[in-house]
């Protein structure tokens, strides 16, 4: 969780209901008493618009394209499926892997060839 929803939470108290969301409702005004809640999501889209704008990204660049790129960089940098699956809430790593594992394509390359060399192949037979 970021340290601003941290010291939301603590702030709010019994207030905060965590719903375990990437975007959730601050306590700058309580919807229904309740923070933590899922924001709307046109707000979502003005803050991306506006962060998108200071970061000089392409206007057609949108939120998503920032999770494919981190989920296809912590892969390849060699984190473990099993985590990186979870952290972007897919129901299985074996999603994670369908829709990302194409890029990793070098890396399964590089493997089976180091694999290869250390079995060696007298090893095989």
């Amino acid at each position: 969780m970021l340290p601003r929803t941290d010291a939301e939470r603590k702030q709010l108290g019994l207030a905060w209901v965590d719903h375990d969301l990437v975007f959730a409702r601050d306590g700058f005004k309580l919807y229904r008493g309740e923070a933590g809640g899922p924001q709307d999501p046109e707000k979502v889209s003005a803050r991306w618009r506006t962060m998108r704008t200071r970061l000089h990204l392409p206007e057609d660049f949108r939120i998503h394209d920032w999770r494919h790129s981190k989920v296809t960089n912590d892969l390849e940098a060699g984190e473990n499926p099993v985590e990186v699956s979870a952290n972007v809430r897919h129901h299985s790593p074996g999603c994670t892997m369908a829709r990302y594992g194409h890029s990793r394509k070098d890396g399964a390359r590089k493997l089976a060839a180091s694999g290869a060399g250390r079995l060696g192949p007298s090893s095989l037979v």
